[in-house]
């Protein structure tokens, strides 16, 4: 159990850390190229679901794969989401908080399967 605890912490906190360095390199970018502002928002979800992915991989192992991922997927995105409004001054809730929710769900489910399987197979 403490096992499996600690993993999700570890790929929620891997997703986080790989969250903020995307967006941190994309404000480099934002600052170099004239980029409109309809784009930020689609790039931060994609950052934010290669992060969940990436995250994943690294830390989730064992059993229960799906599990472990749909709860760190909810909660890398739950913190990105405050990260990211405390960073813009302006946090809101709305259907699209939902959506987003659901997409980090559903990427930390299906990571957390693959995880686990690719984990059984190379052993």
């Amino acid at each position: 159990m403490r096992k499996n605890i600690f993993q999700v912490v570890k790929a929620s906190a891997a997703a986080v850390i790989i969250s903020l360095l995307f967006v941190l390199v994309f404000t480099l970018i934002i600052q170099f190229c004239s980029l409109s502002v309809g784009v930020i928002k689609p790039v931060n979800q994609v950052f934010k679901i290669l992060s969940i992915i990436a995250g994943g991989l690294i830390f989730i192992r064992g059993e229960k794969g799906w599990i472990k991922g749909a709860v760190y997927g909810l909660i890398a995105v739950i913190i990105t989401y405050l990260l990211y409004g405390l960073i813009a001054h302006s946090i809101s809730v709305s259907w699209k908080f939902a959506l987003e929710i659901l997409l980090g769900v559903v990427a930390g489910t299906v990571t957390g399967i693959i995880a686990v399987n690719i984990r059984r197979r190379v052993r």
